[in-house]
């Protein structure tokens, strides 16, 4: 659990890094404080799934990569 944890917070982080994006505008986007999104970075707070899956979408990769699970990026087709 510690290690997808780690691994989480570190894809959470270099995808908002690599976007050149502020963790307030995330933070703005999942309708939360920025304080507790650096929480979720800093791997100090669990990732409620239900965010996890919105930055899944935000930015367009599966929620197994958010995980650490894979290093594959592309996310998996929606059922409709």
């Amino acid at each position: 659990m510690l290690i997808a944890v780690m691994n989480m917070n570190l894809r959470i982080r270099d995808l908002r890094e690599d976007r050149d994006l502020k963790q307030r505008q995330i933070a703005e986007y999942l309708l939360c404080d920025q304080s507790l999104y650096s929480k979720y970075e800093r791997g100090e707070r669990p990732l409620p799934l239900d965010l996890a899956e919105k930055l899944a979408d935000f930015y367009s990769v599966s929620v197994d990569y958010l995980l650490g699970r894979t290093d594959v990026k592309t996310p998996y087709p929606k059922k409709k």
